[in-house]
């Protein structure tokens, strides 16, 4: 068993263990995670709370997460945008929410080196990027959802970002089975161009200050364009002593999206910054090692009035980049991950080629 994660002075490894046990302490018998307590569950946060109960050294609880995932799968490779209760509430498929399984696996497998998981997980994995791969365009973007009325007419940049990452962790995860894909390489080639060079591709959602740093977290932007892109917004997101803005228009901090931020700072070496942020949104951690969802700092309150798990497992996913404790930690950074075709972006190219 590994160490577990601290930030010394902020965040010590027994604070890390009790954030953990609150996550596991909410999960259905099911092995599903959902928000909090008698909420829904979505298989995107449902698997950054496995790879936070990975990080805390939680094997078992994290183990059933994934096998809940691995048997709700449906034939096509998808899960439910929204469940409770183990009752599905949105039957649509979200592209970003499937393809994240891919980077939960490929965490898991890196933080125990346990080969049989990868076995086993790796049908789950192929299906699901398959899926979401159905859903990329021409010009490499990939719509949002697929639902009854077919696939949304719509690309998301933040959850783009997210599926780029998903796809070189899947990637990363067909070398170790010793399973190529070939298409895989070429698709993550292409949303990777679209993402750095083409973002008139995706649909405006620039209040949201995920769509400032997923870019950067999900490693499709590094360098000196990363750095810019991080100082052209930061004023407008970032509050000082308190975290980050979830909207930038509104009052209202967030513990997820700072956490997330800290992990896009590191990802790019802003090692002084990150520190700065993870340490200002610790106001929102409970007795309990719970935390918040956010605060109207307008009015000194917590909105909405929930302690999510997914909180709680972006501040533990945040200690381990920080400090580098788990073989994991660098997950976020994507030193070590495939980076597919990048050169080939000529779309009508690549497509006479298939």
């Amino acid at each position: 068993m590994h160490d577990i994660p601290g930030v010394p002075g902020v965040f010590t490894p027994a604070q890390c263990r009790q954030t953990a046990e609150s996550i596991a302490a909410t999960q259905e018998s099911s092995g599903a995670i959902p928000w909090s307590v008698g909420g829904h569950t979505d298989p995107w946060d449902h698997i950054e709370n496995a790879m936070a109960l990975t990080v805390a050294g939680l094997w078992e609880p994290a183990r059933a997460a994934f096998e809940w995932s691995r048997t709700t799968q449906r034939a096509d490779g998808t899960w439910p945008i929204q469940l409770r209760d183990g009752v599905i509430e949105d039957a649509n498929s979200d592209s970003n929410f499937c393809a994240y399984i891919a980077t939960g696996v490929w965490h898991h497998v890196l933080v125990t080196g346990d080969r049989a998981f990868a076995a086993t997980m790796w049908p789950v994995v192929s299906k699901a990027i398959d899926f979401v791969l159905e859903l990329q365009s021409g010009t490499g973007e990939i719509a949002w959802a697929r639902g009854q009325g077919g696939i949304a007419d719509e690309a998301l940049l933040t959850g783009c970002a997210s599926i780029y990452h998903s796809i070189r962790c899947a990637l990363a995860l067909a070398d170790y089975v010793d399973d190529p894909q070939p298409e895989w390489e070429v698709a993550v080639g292409r949303l990777g161009h679209a993402i750095a060079d083409h973002q008139d591709a995706f649909v405006t959602k620039d209040r949201w200050s995920m769509e400032w740093y997923y870019p950067i977290l999900g490693g499709a932007l590094r360098g000196p364009r990363a750095q810019a892109r991080i100082d052209e917004r930061w004023n407008d997101f970032v509050v000082p002593g308190l975290g980050i803005r979830c909207v930038d228009d509104r009052p209202w901090v967030t513990g997820a999206e700072t956490c997330e931020l800290v992990m896009a700072l590191d990802a790019i070496g802003d090692r002084a910054r990150a520190h700065e942020q993870f340490a200002a949104m610790h106001h929102l951690r409970e007795e309990d090692g719970s935390y918040w969802t956010g605060l109207v700092y307008a009015d000194g309150k917590r909105w909405p009035v929930e302690r999510t798990t997914w909180t709680g497992a972006a501040v533990i996913l945040a200690a381990d980049a920080l400090s580098s404790t788990t073989p994991g930690s660098g997950i976020f950074r994507g030193a070590d991950l495939p980076r597919g075709l990048e050169g080939v972006y000529d779309c009508e190219c690549v497509i006479s080629e298939r």
